[in-house]
């Protein structure tokens, strides 16, 4: 299973989503390379998606899908924020999470947004491991306090 650094990009209750050309929309972000850690990977990503640097990242909480282990990073990002389409990416855009469960999107990035905001409405942070590998949606409940004490941090 590879590792994928994963952005929820928050602003005035919307989530940025990127697309591909002629692909469905997903949260920014990608592999987690060798060399790198996962909050470098995150910011790396954000970047080269979305030509955005300089925010506060936050870890929040793994989540399995059936190829791919979501390692998810929060970034509050202010209103002024702008995102541009870059690299492979060629559209950005900022949706409410009840537009989002209508897209057309990956499983991982619809269930991501839900988690990120049924937690965020109960002035919670979700700590555990998320794993949908096997299609049921069981958490396990697995605390992932010793990454996220040591990535929070400015950019």
């Amino acid at each position: 299973m590879k590792d994928r650094a994963t952005i929820i990009c928050s602003r005035e209750g919307k989530v940025l989503l990127v697309a591909r050309a002629r692909s469905r929309w997903s949260l920014p972000g990608g592999t987690i390379k060798r060399s790198e850690s996962p909050l470098d990977a995150a910011r790396r990503e954000l970047e080269e998606e979305t030509s955005l640097v300089g925010a506060e990242f936050t870890y929040l909480f793994e989540f399995g899908g059936l190829s791919k282990r979501h390692l998810v990073f929060f970034v509050n990002l202010p209103e002024e924020a702008s995102p541009e389409p870059r690299n492979e990416i060629s559209r950005c855009r900022w949706f409410s999470p009840i537009k989002i469960s209508t897209l057309v999107t990956s499983v991982p990035t619809r269930e991501i947004v839900e988690l990120f905001f049924t937690h965020e409405n109960r002035g919670e942070t979700p700590s555990a491991v998320i794993d949908k590998s096997d299609g049921r949606g069981n958490r396990t409940g697995q605390p992932c306090a010793q990454v996220a004490d040591t990535v929070s941090q400015q950019v």
